[in-house]
């Protein structure tokens, strides 16, 4: 699918032109447990394969023509995971961190983090903190890390500011609240993608999500390469989003 030339790649072997490519790509990175227990091994090696897995999906963004990536990390349900391997997926993070973030940086990724840092270790959040703080000045793709993220806790989070804020209720509207959301200054995302087959949101990006493209495939996260992106854009690419329109609208505008 990808040809690689003297200047990286050949334009005519994109899964779609760059210029049609969806802008802000959403993953919830699914089946890294179902990918261990396939392969005869623990959990924790097959959380260890998906963060290697985000490696490759960040370098075939930037091939592709994304500009942001959103990734569901580890939800605010996960809390309730058995204690082994809620500390397991804590320090896989603080690792990522301390091994990736300046090849990221000279990569000129930037780094966000969207959701709640209480409740995490204080050295942790530290770390959190400077990745974001490190990279916020490159420009190459955007990488939002949805880490004790919920999309219902995120809107509530969103409502206690604006009461905060006093805002008359005659000036609540939907642009308001965007405002104050996590993503406030991104656009909403065009494609969100599930891998392992499962066919529910998850509670991720629930109002940015309102009207994105969603994609699932079987392929577990560890197994979601490259190719596997370019089918998920190439299905993006044949869809006709109608943002609540006609096709008569929409072929008029």
């Amino acid at each position: 699918m990808v040809a690689l030339t003297r200047d990286g790649l050949e334009t005519s072997e994109l899964p779609l032109p760059k210029d049609q490519a969806p802008h802000h790509v959403a993953i919830i990175m699914d089946g890294n447990g179902r990918w261990a227990k396939a392969h005869g091994l623990p959990r924790t090696e097959g959380h260890r394969q998906g963060t290697e897995n985000l490696r490759r999906i960040l370098r075939s963004c930037v091939k592709f023509g994304v500009k942001i990536l959103t990734i569901y990390a580890f939800s605010t349900e996960n809390w309730a995971r058995p204690r082994a391997e809620v500390q397991m997926l804590m320090r896989i993070l603080e690792g990522v961190i301390d091994r990736e973030l300046d090849e990221l940086h000279r990569n000129g990724v930037q780094i966000r983090h969207i959701g709640e840092l209480s409740g995490i270790a204080p050295i942790l959040q530290r770390k959190i903190k400077y990745a974001c703080e490190y990279t916020r000045n490159n420009t190459q793709l955007i990488l939002n890390v949805a880490f004790n993220y919920g999309g219902r806790d995120e809107i509530v989070h969103a409502v206690r500011r604006i009461v905060a804020d006093q805002v008359p209720a005659e000036d609540i509207n939907e642009a308001l609240i965007s405002r104050y959301l996590y993503t406030s200054d991104l656009p909403d995302p065009d494609l969100i993608i599930r891998t392992s087959g499962e066919l529910r949101i998850s509670n991720f990006l629930i109002w940015q999500g309102a009207y994105s493209e969603l994609y699932t495939t079987p392929t577990y996260w560890p197994d979601f390469d490259e190719s596997e992106l370019g089918k998920a854009l190439i299905a993006y690419g044949e869809r006709k989003r109608r943002f609540g329109k006609t096709d008569e609208q929409l072929d008029a505008s």
